[in-house]
């Protein structure tokens, strides 16, 4: 939410900062890296920036000014100004401020959370004071929109200035402890070199093996950026903001998450969290278990301690089953299942003040509802079925959950063989009604759990050839193009639909194209948003050839991998994934630890101990590798 900006400037503050977007943060990069930004401003500032696990570092190098002003923004942040309810700036010594913000924006959703801070430089100023509004003051302390604090420091001599800053969502005084629990005397550069170590040691959860340093390069930016979310929100003390607004204090050892963009992240990003850190992605489903009870049911889209309700669907259940699924299962799973089951049962039931599913009557009693949403609704009940089984055992429960994700047949339209929204009373609508991000044709596939049937409904293997190479002929729609788009999530998990049809090989192919036509290293080398880690772990997916499909189903859809090694660190062993090409797209045969396998489905118990993958590649399809050999599909 951009809070307590921080903008370094040559000489003394002459003028109100006022909402800050007058000045220019930097003017160039110098250098970025897994937690590392160097940035160069107006009269040769060069800031340099890192953290730790609960602290901002950042160091200002004034090379040619006599003085240097370090400004904060303390009712400022991203959000427009009206958003913000109320701020304060304290400054409780020459070197020290503290305060709070209350109030923000995103995407359009109130978010009234309250974020506390503290900061400190490494010595003291030579002129400090507030501002608010137009009006700068010698004052200590202010409030209200457009406000915050100011340091002035004498860099005749001595050019740097160290800054540290550290949050709290429950007070000034548990940010002062987080920023206290961290080594108050250690260099920049010595933070620097303790953050590039645990990211490394992160990043180092997948090896991989190639001689094209290009796709390295962008292989380890988007694994970097599946890493960074969701955050820890709790203190060192424990203590974190529940949904209620209520204080709680999470046990020992564990840690309360928030940044929840549970509508795309399902898709992909829990599953990778999952399978290599299992720890924390059991911390992350309790987080979402916590925030249920505490709230009323699941969010869609988490910030802070607030339910957003950005996108639609019910999506929270899919990730927690599966997360479960591949590994992460030190949570409660019988209230996990109570949300679950409240939210798709019991209609009206809110999140906060977010109705969990809207429509649930009418898909209850009429078995659809507006196409993009249902289509949602349905993956969701499939989730939920799959985890009652595997997860508490609950037969009865998985069954009714499992029939009704067929609703997804209600709304099939024999007449134009498209997916096609009803109104109540059972008539068609205009088939491009009631999509949300996308098309009919993109939503057409959302339905991972019985791509079979769905194959088999619309004519079967060659007629969902056809279809899908149309859609493939693009890879770079926007909302409104009939055409795939690699930068939205409906479309991730289209390209490997191809591997229920008889013509396995074009997944490879569409999946390569992607790499090459839609991603570089460039600063605009990603098609999309990232969406917190979505798109970052499609790409690590897909780069190592097996990718997640079924909702609350442990197990991969494969592809031609990019890399000749990838060398993946699972919690019970190591799992080696050999005879990827950058430039041989085409699966020729697959091993699973040593024996031939002709399958385009890997369930996720040959290979979550450990073992290897061999694949030969090819620079030609070989058109019978996969046939005759069915995926997944629940009916």
């Amino acid at each position: 939410m951009g809070n307590f900006p921080v903008v370094p400037i040559a000489g003394n503050l002459e003028d109100s900062p006022f909402d800050m977007n007058s000045l220019e943060p930097f003017t160039e990069i110098n250098s970025s890296s897994a937690g590392y930004l160097s940035v160069n401003s107006k009269k040769d500032i060069t800031s340099r920036l890192t953290v730790t696990k609960r602290s901002a570092i950042a160091n200002f190098d004034f090379k040619n000014s006599k003085n240097g002003t370090i400004i904060i923004g303390s009712g400022v942040n991203s959000s427009n100004e009206k958003y913000i309810k109320n701020s304060f700036v304290n400054i409780t010594s020459n070197s020290t401020c503290e305060g709070f913000t209350e109030g923000g924006e995103f995407c359009g959703t109130e978010t009234p959370y309250k974020v506390y801070f503290a900061a400190e430089f490494d010595r003291p100023a030579n002129e400090l004071g507030t501002w608010r509004g137009n009006e700068i003051t010698k004052n200590l302390t202010n409030d209200g929109q457009n406000s915050g604090a100011f340091f002035t420091f004498n860099t005749d001599n001595n050019k740097e200035v160290n800054y540290r800053i550290a949050i709290s969502f429950v007070s000034i005084e548990n940010a002062k402890q987080n920023l206290k629990s961290e080594n108050l005397n250690t260099s920049f550069e010595q933070y620097l070199t303790n953050t590039q170590k645990v990211w490394n040691n992160h990043l180092s959860k997948i090896k991989i093996s190639t001689t094209n340093e290009d796709k390295k390069v962008q292989f380890y930016t988007n694994f970097y950026h599946s890493l960074i979310h969701p955050n820890i929100v709790s203190d060192v003390n424990g203590d974190y903001m529940g949904a209620d607004f209520k204080v709680y204090n999470n046990p020992k050892g564990k840690e309360h998450y928030s940044s929840f963009s549970v509508w795309d992240t399902y898709r992909t990003q829990a599953q990778l969290l999952a399978i290599l850190f299992p720890k924390e992605s059991s911390e992350m489903m309790q987080s979402l278990v916590n925030f249920a009870e505490q709230a009323g049911g699941y969010g869609r889209w988490i910030l802070a301690n607030i339910e957003t309700g950005i996108m639609q669907g019910d999506p929270t259940p899919i990730l927690i089953s599966n997360s479960f699924a591949f590994g992460a299962k030190d949570f409660d799973h019988k209230k996990a299942y109570k949300y679950m089951y409240n939210g798709a049962m019991v209609p009206r039931v809110n999140s906060q003040k977010q109705e969990i599913r809207p429509y649930l009557t009418e898909y209850i009693n009429n078995g659809h509802t507006f196409a993009s949403m249902m289509l949602e609704y349905t993956s969701s009940d499939f989730a939920i079925g799959q985890f009652a089984l595997q997860a508490l055992n609950k037969k009865n429960d998985a069954k009714l959950f499992i029939d009704r994700s067929q609703n997804w047949k209600n709304i099939y339209n024999p007449r134009n063989k498209w997916l096609n929204s009803k109104y109540p009373n059972g008539k068609w609508k205009n088939v491009e009604h009631d999509w949300r991000e996308a098309t009919y044709k993109n939503y057409f596939w959302m339905v991972p759990y019985n791509l079979k049937e769905l194959i088999d409904t619309l004519g079967g293997s060659k007629v969902a050839v056809k279809r899908l190479d149309t859609f493939f002929e693009r890879l770079d729609a926007s909302y409104d193009d009939p055409w795939f788009a690699a930068g939205n999530e409906p479309d991730f998990q289209a390209p490997w639909i191809y591997n229920w049809t008889d013509t396995s090989y074009k997944t490879s192919e569409v999946v390569h194209r992607v790499f090459n036509e839609m991603y570089t290293s460039e600063p605009t080398g990603l098609p999309g948003n990232d969406d917190l880690g979505t798109m970052g772990a499609w790409y690590v997916f897909a780069s190592i050839g097996i990718y997640p499909m079924i909702p609350g189903v442990a197990g991969f859809s494969v592809n031609t991998p990019q890399f000749e090694k990838a060398i993946v660190n699972l919690s019970q062993g190591l799992l080696t994934i050999n005879g990827g090409s950058t430039e041989a797209p085409y699966i020729n045969f697959l091993k699973i630890n040593g024996k031939k396998y002709k399958s385009t489905w890997i369930d996720w118990n040959l290979i979550k101990n450990g073992g290897t993958i061999d694949f030969e590649s090819s620079t030609t399809p070989n058109k019978t590798w996969g046939e005759n050999k069915e995926s997944p599909s629940f009916n």
